[in-house]
């Protein structure tokens, strides 16, 4: 065993979990980037490293709606995961997160919005929203994006349902009329 191993086997991993009709685990992606970061005008600091260990590898995995993307939170800012999943046949894109007050406010919806449009594909964003005992405030503002970029339902805060539907006909027509991934340079 190495020392990072030792290191990392001391922090918990943050997961998205899928599971199946009926009800056994599908995929497990655990989140790789963590959010080790000081938010500009703020005394805000958060140091995710200091207690998670990051996963290794993205997951894309086969449901009855298509191939469906995995990834957390602070993922959404790197949009190399996401191509590299498109890559892999990703047709929606799963993202549980707790975006801040701040972070969300500015980027939260513009990042959503960008990964669909550039990825094809649909986004279902579940957000935590509200103060937590600590003090934090997370955004909220769960989202269902369509591949154009639209938003299909969106629940800005509180306990709830947002519904949609994921067109399989208009993703395909989408990728067909506007080739974007096949136009692309290497």
């Amino acid at each position: 065993m190495t020392l990072s191993n030792v290191i990392w086997a001391q922090r918990v991993r943050v997961a998205c979990l899928l599971f199946d009709d009926r009800g056994r685990l599908a995929a497990r992606y655990d989140k790789v980037h963590l959010f080790d970061v000081q938010l500009p005008d703020s005394a805000e600091c958060y140091t995710e490293s200091a207690t998670i260990a990051p996963g290794d590898h993205y997951v894309v995995a086969d449901t009855p709606f298509g191939r469906l993307g995995l990834a957390v939170c602070y993922d959404l800012r790197f949009p190399e995961q996401f191509r590299a999943m498109s890559a892999q046949g990703m047709d929606l894109l799963a993202l549980p997160a707790a975006f801040t007050a701040a972070t969300g406010a500015a980027h939260w919806e513009i990042l959503l919005r960008a990964r669909a449009i550039e990825n094809q594909c649909y986004v279902i964003a579940a957000a935590q929203g509200g103060r937590h005992d600590n003090g934090r405030e997370t955004f909220g503002d769960s989202l269902l994006v369509d591949p154009w970029g639209l938003i299909l339902d969106r629940l800005c805060a509180g306990p709830g349902v947002a519904l949609g539907k994921l067109d399989q006909a208009f993703l395909r027509d989408i990728r067909q009329r506007f080739p974007v991934l096949e136009h692309r340079l290497a």
